[in-house]
């Protein structure tokens, strides 16, 4: 099947064609047209998958007619974090090159009065994370009842950040009359309970089981102490044939660490974080996607749907807390047919989150036991007599002379030497023993005439 095949419009096809796609993914032939027959849909899919466009691309031939009015978006697509939002953003800067289209994205940590002056002028599609859209909303600056069309994306990560309640209250406030679309990876209970509530008579669209893992992705484990993480991972960037990683920390902390100690030891690494502000964190994003740097440390900020075309590694430095996360993690390789590799890192406290993982996704995960742990552990058994043969040499003596000299005749071994009796102690030092501390007076010697 073509793109063609699927009723999009000349102009977005030309777009899709000039962005080098020219085949749909499952997700994306089986979503376009019921979204563009004005139907909601439920789209489940793993990630890597395109659901981004599925949505992207019908949304912008549906809105290609009509007319944005101020305050008023008549689109909206809500997105759990900033950088989903502004890639989004970018997906409709791509395909709807040839559509006059005015787009607005509302994301904290960017001045609020630019944002403002956007929905002043009116927007076809408004991109935001629920925060900031409920803060202009209580402060009156947007109006809702003119939205057509609504989009939930990554809905179970909506879940785990605690926006269900927000966009609850926002669908509230939304026409009753819309189209409302629903994507996620997983569909834990709640979600299905969202979707009951929100969806009218939803076309139900699944590419894959739910919370399975790219069959593409080659997965392993490997055990480690937590004091040897760090030395795995530079001797596997050293020798794996990484060509650009991604490497997921839990703490903060820790992702600000591992990035300096991989500068230190010469990588090209950056770092992703909740603590950096959103010029910062796009910024870096913009250095590993042109390939300034090769090697990106994350939190799990990064884990969710970011398109990074070429990642060849994946590696869970932390094994995610929560199991889905590790189906978002290693969903940043092995993206659009490509093979990818993620390695996870597996100390003894750990065995419960992998039990969780392998239940959640119906497969068992094989522990790798490979020449490069193998490597490190005889590093670290070697090294101690090295160093012990290293002091001992620098004890003994060196032999400076060059090689071409003559070796010098060795010395005919000696007896023992035997100790010399000591000499007797002269008069002097046997009178000062006896108490005199002085010269001997000569007159001690004269012979007196009785």
């Amino acid at each position: 099947m073509k793109f063609a095949d699927l009723g999009l419009s000349d102009e977005l096809l030309k777009a899709v064609t000039d962005a080098g796609y020219d085949e749909p993914t499952p997700i994306q032939a089986q979503a376009i047209p019921p979204v563009l027959m004005m139907k909601d849909i439920i789209g489940i899919a793993q990630t890597g998958t395109g659901k981004t466009a599925s949505f992207v691309l019908p949304m912008i031939d549906v809105l290609a007619h009509g007319r944005s009015r101020a305050r008023m978006p008549r689109s909206l697509i809500l997105e759990p974090t900033r950088e989903l939002a502004a890639q989004v953003a970018e997906n409709f800067e791509k395909y709807g090159k040839n559509h006059n289209l005015s787009m607005a994205l509302l994301i904290g940590g960017v001045s609020m009065g630019d944002q403002i002056k956007d929905l002043e002028k009116g927007v076809d599609v408004l991109i935001a994370t629920p925060g900031r859209l409920m803060d202009l909303f209580e402060r009156g600056r947007i109006l809702m009842s003119g939205c057509e069309l609504l989009v939930i994306d990554e809905a179970d990560r909506m879940l785990d950040m605690g926006f269900i309640p927000d966009i609850e209250e926002i669908c509230s406030k939304l026409p009753a009359t819309r189209q409302t679309m629903l994507f996620s990876a997983t569909m834990p209970p709640p979600i299905k309970k969202l979707s009951d509530q929100f969806l009218n008579n939803p076309k139900y669209i699944e590419v894959s089981r739910p919370a399975t893992a790219n069959t593409s992705i080659d997965q392993s484990l490997i055990n480690v102490a937590p004091r040897a993480k760090r030395k795995l991972l530079v001797d596997i960037l050293d020798h794996e044939g990484v060509d650009t990683a991604i490497i997921f920390c839990n703490r903060k902390t820790e992702v600000r660490d591992l990035c300096q100690s991989l500068r230190k030891d010469g990588f090209d690494a950056g770092q992703i974080h909740g603590d950096m502000d959103q010029s910062s964190r796009l910024a870096e994003l913009e250095r590993f996607k042109s390939g300034e740097i090769n090697i990106l440390c994350a939190s799990d900020v990064a884990a969710r749907g970011l398109d990074i075309k070429g990642v060849s590694h994946v590696v869970n430095y932390d094994i995610p807390w929560h199991p889905d996360d590790y189906i978002h993690r290693i969903g940043r390789t092995g993206r659009a047919g490509a093979t990818g590799v993620a390695i996870t890192f597996v100390t003894k406290s750990d065995s419960e989150h992998v039990d969780n993982i392998q239940k959640l996704t119906g497969t068992k995960i094989p522990v790798r036991k490979d020449k490069v742990r193998e490597n490190v552990k005889d590093k670290g058994k070697t090294q101690k007599p090295k160093q012990d043969q290293r002091s001992k040499q620098d004890h003994e003596p060196r032999n400076t002379s060059s090689p071409d000299a003559p070796e010098k005749p060795k010395r005919a071994s000696q007896p023992a030497k035997t100790p010399k009796p000591s000499p007797a102690k002269p008069k002097v030092e046997q009178e000062e023993e006896d108490g005199w501390n002085g010269p001997v007076p000569g007159f001690l010697d004269a012979k007196f005439d009785r």
